[in-house]
């Protein structure tokens, strides 16, 4: 009965509605800069033979091992006030970038990148070579091969790794602290807001941030089902 009441609370009141709002608002941010990043990355790690691609597979991939706790910290000693790309940022530019959406943002990006770049590296290293070069004997530039060509096979690793990137930004909890601050009304997301329910005794609201997550992690894993059993092409 608790957890009920609470749930209806978090959905009627005008300060849980904000929190959710902002949820959203990074979730949405988050996905546009996946799918742009990822497309971007996993291609060029796709393409073997240039310099600093070990280098930049070993940056993408970190996250997925590295605890998100140091991940976090790590960003904010570069993004932080004395950091060495935070303190150019605020002086020349006036921007702050931790503690602030910004931070959220950097945050869940960081956080969902990898699982956006290695399945749309691996669905282009996968394609058969002859699609480009036939494309390219036809008379198609790179981009038009890109777009018609190669975009059209390897939608749904990027949709599947899109999806795995949403909901793991969605329960993110060690950078997004770190980064984006815990600032009641201003910086608290979601999985923050669970973190804060929990630490000050207050389960039924836990619970019932848990159980909004959990319904919206369940429609992602039906969306992923779905793009699973999905044919290749548009």
């Amino acid at each position: 009965m608790e957890v009920s009441s609470a749930f209806l609370e978090l959905l009627a009141t005008p300060g849980n509605r904000q929190m959710l709002w902002l949820t959203a608002r990074v979730a949405l941010a988050g996905t546009l800069l996946h799918a742009v990043c990822g497309l971007a990355l996993g291609y060029a790690l796709a393409r073997p033979g240039w310099r600093g691609r070990n280098l930049l597979d070993i940056v993408v991939t970190l996250p997925l091992v590295f605890p998100p706790m140091a991940t976090g910290f790590l960003l904010l000693l570069l993004l932080g006030r004395r950091g060495p790309l935070g303190e150019p940022l605020q002086q020349w530019f006036g921007i702050a970038p931790v503690f602030a959406f910004s931070g959220l943002l950097i945050a869940a990006f960081i956080a969902g990148l990898p699982l956006v770049v290695k399945p749309v590296q691996s669905a282009f290293e996968s394609l058969p070579k002859i699609l480009p070069e036939a494309a390219r004997t036809l008379g198609k530039n790179e981009w038009q091969i890109f777009c018609y060509v190669l975009l059209p096979n390897i939608r749904n690793a990027l949709a599947g790794g899109l999806i795995l990137a949403l909901g793991r930004s969605l329960g993110e909890v060690g950078m997004t602290m770190m980064v984006g601050g815990n600032i009641e009304g201003r910086t608290v997301t979601a999985s923050l807001d669970i973190y804060n329910a929990v630490s000050s005794g207050d389960f039924a609201r836990a619970a019932a941030v848990s159980l909004l997550l959990g319904l919206v992690s369940s429609g992602l894993f039906v969306l992923l089902r779905r793009n699973a059993r999905a044919p290749l092409g548009w």
